[in-house]
């Protein structure tokens, strides 16, 4: 029987993964109608909408290679090159969300902005150092499969 953290991490994740697509594609409608609400929102509303949707694009695909990783420790075999290659890019989208957000701090500076690129900054850093982690450790795996 599966662990309940599991189950509720496997669970939590996908929701993310589809609420991220469905967030991600009601941006346009949504900053629409709070722009009537929010003044930088109507003035700035193509710039924020493309801002926003490339930002919510890199993060669906950031949950799409936790997802995929998620899997192979499910399998008990995570020390595989795919996790490498997924926590590469994963590394590329959390930096790639890191510079698109620094781009609205010409449009729209909050405390918030601030604090989701650095966040994302880190998340990068952690996402390459990790892969090269797991690209030793898959190296060390390997030569030790072929001594026994």
């Amino acid at each position: 029987m599966k662990n309940k953290l599991t189950v509720f991490t496997k669970f939590l994740l996908d929701l993310m993964f589809y609420g991220g697509i469905v967030v991600t594609a009601t941006v346009p409608l949504a900053f629409r109608i709070y722009g009537n609400y929010n003044s930088h929102f109507r003035e700035f509303y193509w710039e924020l909408v493309l801002l926003f949707l490339l930002s919510g694009f890199f993060a669906v695909m950031i949950i799409r290679y936790l997802r995929k990783i998620f899997s192979t420790v499910l399998k008990d075999d995570c020390f595989v090159y795919e996790n490498v290659q997924s926590l590469r890019k994963m590394g590329t989208y959390s930096f790639g969300i890191a510079l698109l957000t620094t781009g609205r701090v010409f449009l729209y500076l909050t405390p918030a902005v601030v604090i989701v690129i650095i966040t994302f900054l880190i998340a990068g850093l952690f996402s390459k150092v990790l892969a090269l982690v797991f690209d030793k450790a898959i190296s060390y795996k390997l030569e030790n499969d072929l001594t026994i």
